[in-house]
C-alpha cells in the first residue's frame, strides 16, 4: 500500500541521495587532495553519516511516523533504495561487481557499510534524539 508516508520518506531519500553526491564531489575535490586518501573517505563518511541523522531529525515530523515500527520501515526503506541506486548506477558506469562490493570493505578510511547503518537506524535514532520514545505497535 502506497501512502503518504511512503511518498514523504521517498522525497527525503532523494535529498539524502544529493547530499550523497555533494558529499562525494567535496570528497574527490577538497577532502582528499588535500587530506590524502585514507582520512579523506574517512571525514567523508562521517559526514555523510552526520548529514543523514541531520535530515532524518528535522524530516521527522514532516514524516509523520510515530511507532518504532515506521520508524524501522522509512530507515530500510532508505537502505534499500541506496543500495538499488549504488549497484544500478556502478553497474550503468560499467564497474564490475568485485569493485561494487570493494566499497563494502573497511579498507583505506572507507566505512561505507557505517554509513548504510546509519542510514536505516536514522530515523528511529533521530525519534531518540528528539526525545520521542516511539511506541512499538503500529
Amino acid at each position: 500500500m502506497y501512502s503518504e508516508m511512503t511518498s514523504k520518506a521517498l522525497a527525503v531519500w532523494i535529498g539524502i541521495l544529493m547530499l550523497a553526491v555533494l558529499n562525494g564531489l567535496l570528497r574527490e575535490a577538497i577532502l582528499v587532495p588535500n587530506l590524502g586518501a585514507v582520512a579523506g573517505q574517512l571525514l567523508s563518511g562521517i559526514v555523510l553519516s552526520v548529514l543523514i541523522l541531520v535530515v532524518a531529525w528535522f524530516s521527522l515530523p514532516w514524516l509523520g511516523a510515530q511507532h518504532t515500527a515506521q520508524l524501522f520501515a522509512i530507515g530500510l526503506g532508505w537502505l534499500a533504495l541506496t543500495l538499488v541506486f549504488e549497484f544500478s548506477f556502478g553497474l550503468w558506469q560499467g564497474k564490475s561487481w568485485q569493485t561494487l562490493f570493494d566499497a563494502y570493505r573497511f579498507r583505506d578510511g572507507n566505512i561505507w557499510p557505517v554509513v548504510l547503518a546509519v542510514t536505516a537506524m536514522a530515523p528511529y535514532c533521530a525519534a531518540r534524539l528528539r526525545n520521542r520514545h516511539p511506541t512499538d505497535s503500529a
